[in-house]
Parts: C-alpha cells; structure tokens; sequence
C-alpha cells in the first residue's frame, strides 16, 4: 500500500503535473492536518481563526476543496510554522490546489466525484481496475467509446456525445509518454463478446485491446465465464496509487454511472484483495493474446 510524505512535495516534481488541482489538495490537505495535530489544535480551533466551520477544515485535510491562499497562511502562523521556505511551499500548494484541470471545460458532464477521480487517475503512477461490463475507458477506440456513450446517455445530442468521447480520448492519454502510468485491468469475458456496436467496430476495439495489452507498461487480463461466481460481482473497481508515496492508495467503485471515492485504509485493502483475487482467476496475461484472436475468429 501506498506510504504518505509529510514533505511539502509540490506536482512539478511527479509525473503528469497537468493533472489539476485534486493532488494538489490532497497533499496539502495532509501536510496542513500534520501541522495542526503536531501543534494539539482541534479542527474547531483552526476553523475560528479563518472564519470557517469544522467541517470546511475537515473537508480542507481531506483534499476535497480548496482555501485561499490567505487563509493557509492564517493557518500556518496558528501551526507555527515559522521556516520561510516551507512555507513559500506549502503555499505553492495551495496555489495549484486552485488551479483547474484540463478536464474544466467537460465540467457541464462530470460530478463532483467523477472530477475527483479524474485528478487522481491522470496523476496516478499504477491504477488497477476490474471491468464486468465494458472494455476500460482507457483502452476503448473513439467508435467503441462513442457506441457506449450513447447506450448510457440516451437523451443526449450528438454535439454532446463526441465531447464524452473526446473526453475519453484524453483521458487515455496517462497511457502515454514517458510517465505513462502502470495500467493493469481484468476484463470479464462478457464486456468482450457483448456487442455494444456494429460487428466492425467491436473488431477495431479487440485489435486496439490486443495491441494495448503487448505494451511494456499495460496488462490485460480475461476473467473467463469458466471462472464462475467470483469476488467481482459487487461491479466496476479501480484503485490508484500515486508516485512517490506521497498518499496513501484510493479505490473507486461505480454503480449506476455514479464514481464513490473509498479512501479508508481497511476499504482500500479490502478492494486490493478483491482485485488481487479477479487477477488471479483470471487467465494469464500471456494467453490474452490468444483470446483475442479466438474472439476475433469468431469462436
């Protein structure tokens, strides 16, 4: 499991610094909460000094919004957190945990969770996941992602479903470069024999998912029907991991289009085991090669 960092890292020194502000916030969230407990000073207390509630200092420590740069000052003087280069740290933090990720302009189509997610998924180093139903939104092609979007937003026009499907497309793009993360998903069977498009286009997608899987940092593996009941059933579940420790692991689980963040150390592992579990049920990722192609002849 992931390790936390009391050090006041900013995004610049890890891979994928374009990713927003959730990171940003995270890390701040942590290493304010650290200064407060080190110093006996309750949330309430901290709260009074910046005209804010517990719960707004709960939610600050926890990394799901972010503060003025005013008020992490206000802060910092109340933790006596006098070191002027720390502080100018800290305070950079801040700064970036204010700052809009790429996905802003796709606002109008995300939750609140959803867009936590994507923070941390686009500034993960290894995220795992577990797919029952579809292939993973970062291995899909432009057609095979346009096909599901319109299956699961039915009242959507067409102008909104190539912005789903762009969105996708970016998304995809931790997969790539130099720091591409270390993408590890296990696919049931199902998501690859139903049609969720015309015969060409789920074609097009088994390819991409073949040439995807030979990648050095990609593993694909197929959970097949022959595996029975089996730990995944309660649905979709991906688990992030940043660099450098610098937080603990996160879990995600989905249900009904709706992304819930798990982030209790005893969540966490509990969803580690189920998808260490799926892995190991499932056939080797030597033999997805091999299931491709028999998909793809059509047995």
């Amino acid at each position: 499991m992931g390790t936390t960092d009391a050090s006041p890292t900013t995004t610049q020194d890890r891979p994928h610094a374009h990713a927003g502000p959730v990171v940003p916030r995270m890390v701040l969230g942590l290493r304010l909460r650290r200064l407060r407990e080190a110093r006996g000073i309750s949330q309430e207390e901290a709260g009074a000094v910046i005209g804010a509630s517990h719960s707004k200092i709960c939610r600050l420590e926890l990394g799901r919004t972010g503060c003025k740069p005013r008020d992490v000052s206000d802060l910092l003087a109340l933790y006596g957190l006098r070191d002027p280069a720390a502080c100018e740290a800290v305070l950079a933090l801040a700064a970036q945990a204010n700052r809009p990720g790429w996905w802003h302009t796709y606002a109008d189509l995300l939750t609140d969770s959803a867009q936590a997610y994507l923070g941390i998924e686009q500034a993960a180093s290894v995220i795992r996941c577990w797919t029952p139903q579809t292939i993973p939104v970062l291995l899909r092609t432009p057609d095979y992602a346009r096909a599901v979007s319109r299956a699961t937003h039915r009242g959507a026009d067409d102008a909104e479903i190539t912005r789903r499907v762009d969105l996708e497309m970016h998304r995809s793009r931790v997969l790539d470069g130099a720091s591409a993360a270390r993408f590890w998903a296990v696919v049931d069977e199902a998501a690859l024999r139903r049609p969720a498009a015309d015969t060409e286009t789920m074609r097009g997608q088994l390819r991409h998912l073949g040439e995807m899987a030979a990648l050095p940092h990609v593993t694909v593996q197929i959970l097949p029907f022959d595996a029975g009941c089996h730990a995944g059933l309660g649905g979709p579940v991906t688990l992030a991991r940043l660099a450098g420790g610098l937080l603990p692991d996160v879990a995600f689980v989905e249900h009904h289009g709706t992304v819930a963040q798990l982030d209790r150390p005893a969540e966490v592992e509990l969803l580690w085991d189920v998808v260490n579990h799926l892995a190991v049920q499932a056939a080797a990722p030597a033999e997805t090669p091999a299931v491709l192609a028999r998909l793809l002849d059509g047995s």
